[in-house]
């Protein structure tokens, strides 16, 4: 397995183009399902989960064509299976968003549950109550979801039991092609999902709400094709300003857009970061004093995100004073934290807390990712690390990073892959 070695204490200085969002080309690319036109799809990050939807989506029948690095061209005009196989799926979590677009458009779908990042509890129980209220008839069996609507879906009012953006991106697709009006309440906020209607609405659909805790749809009979550019990704883009604040200096983050990450914002202001807008993105700076402890507390949008909070964690190892982080979105997502711990962090963890006292300084050490997130925390610690940390099993980093030592050695990071 490829890992990456860091030799930390370098200050960054320079800019990083903030890719396109995994987290809304994933179910941006499913949508292609839902029509028989053409679905181009521009500012895809080239990542591996990208490739993983993209492989899943041919095996059912889409025709994907690359029309360059960071676009595809996918055109589902007829489906040959209805069957997403586990060997697939299990390499990523949101391969569950084809069962809503193939249930919509075939009236069947087979669909493994799913793999993806081991940070506790995630069921899909949401997505399966929801189509179930929409008429679909739904069994388990031998790892499989086996999902059928002979008559077709038909409009439901849907109240979601908690915020789901798997769920609500889910229902949403399978409600365009359903019969009559489906209103989902409880509904994800998040930007991803603002995202995914704007796409489904220049193909037809007729979503409105999204962003707000109602989302309606009014069925269609058909969808066409369109042309959409995906959203920058503030998760990626919120992970660099962390890197600017932890490690010091200056970064630009190109395509950051302030608004979407005003909640990572208002915690680093409060850490003594200095954060700017720009013509085209965000300046994220941080000079010799360390950083302040702060708490967080991961909410659904437009609250922390919880895919911010082993970032943050990370800053908190090296803030001046104590710091809180409440993990309130999933559980056994603190994995990190001996991680950091193996390079001189002090952290407690009580339940769903941790407890953090900042360090003067951490200490390089050889460490193992868990999950995507906890990845990249230790990329942070690293930069900000005296000696050298070697961060082993990042192919979860790959799953949803775009070339993170290129973007930080081309802003004075000492880091380097070396291939397995």
């Amino acid at each position: 397995m490829d890992k990456l070695r860091i030799r930390g204490g370098r200050p960054l200085a320079g800019a990083v183009a903030i890719s396109g969002a995994k987290n809304a080309a994933l179910p941006l690319l499913a949508a292609s399902l839902l029509s028989e036109g053409e679905l181009a799809l521009d500012n895809l990050p080239r990542v591996a989960d990208i490739a993983t939807m993209a492989a899943l989506l041919g095996e059912l029948g889409v025709d994907v064509e690359s029309r360059g690095p960071r676009r595809l061209a996918l055109r589902a005009a007829s489906l040959r299976a209805r069957t997403a196989p586990y060997e697939l799926v299990r390499r990523m979590r949101a391969s569950i968003l084809v069962l809503g677009p193939l249930l919509a458009r075939e009236g069947r779908a087979r669909v493994s549950l799913p793999g993806g990042c081991a940070i506790g509890p995630r069921p899909v129980d949401l997505h399966l109550a929801g189509l179930e209220q929409m008429g679909a008839e739904i069994a388990l069996a031998d790892g499989y979801i086996d999902a059928r609507a002979p008559r077709g879906l038909a409009g439901a009012h849907i109240a979601l039991p908690s915020v789901s953006v798997g769920a609500t991106a889910n229902l949403t697709m399978a409600a365009t092609l359903a019969r009559g009006r489906t209103v989902i309440g409880n509904a994800a906020r998040e930007p991803e999902i603002v995202d995914l209607a704007k796409c489904l609405n220049a193909m037809g659909a007729r979503v409105s709400g999204a962003g707000r805790d109602s989302v309606a749809v009014e069925g269609v009979d058909a969808l066409s094709g369109t042309a959409h550019t995906v959203l920058p990704d503030r998760i990626e883009a919120g992970t660099y300003a962390v890197a600017a604040a932890i490690a010091g200096g200056r970064l630009e983050l190109k395509n950051a857009r302030p608004e979407p990450l005003a909640a990572i914002v208002d915690k680093l202001a409060q850490a003594g970061v200095a954060i700017e807008r720009t013509a085209d993105g965000l300046r994220v700076s941080r000079g010799e004093a360390r950083v302040r402890g702060f708490d967080a507390i991961t909410a659904p949008h437009p609250g922390f995100p919880t895919d911010m909070q082993a970032q943050a964690m990370a800053l908190m190892t090296v803030a001046e004073g104590a710091s809180l982080m409440t993990e309130r979105i999933f559980e056994n997502r603190f994995m990190h934290v001996p991680e950091l711990s193996r390079m001189g962090a002090d952290i407690v963890v009580h339940g769903a807390s941790a407890m953090v006292r900042g360090v003067p300084a951490l200490a390089g050490a050889p460490v193992m990712a868990t999950d995507l997130r906890a990845s990249v925390s230790l990329v942070l610690a690293g930069l900000a690390a005296r000696g050298e940390t070697t961060v082993d099993r990042v192919y979860h980093l790959d799953r949803g990073y775009e070339a993170v030592e290129a973007k930080l050695a081309a802003c004075g990071a000492d880091i380097e892959r070396i291939r397995a």
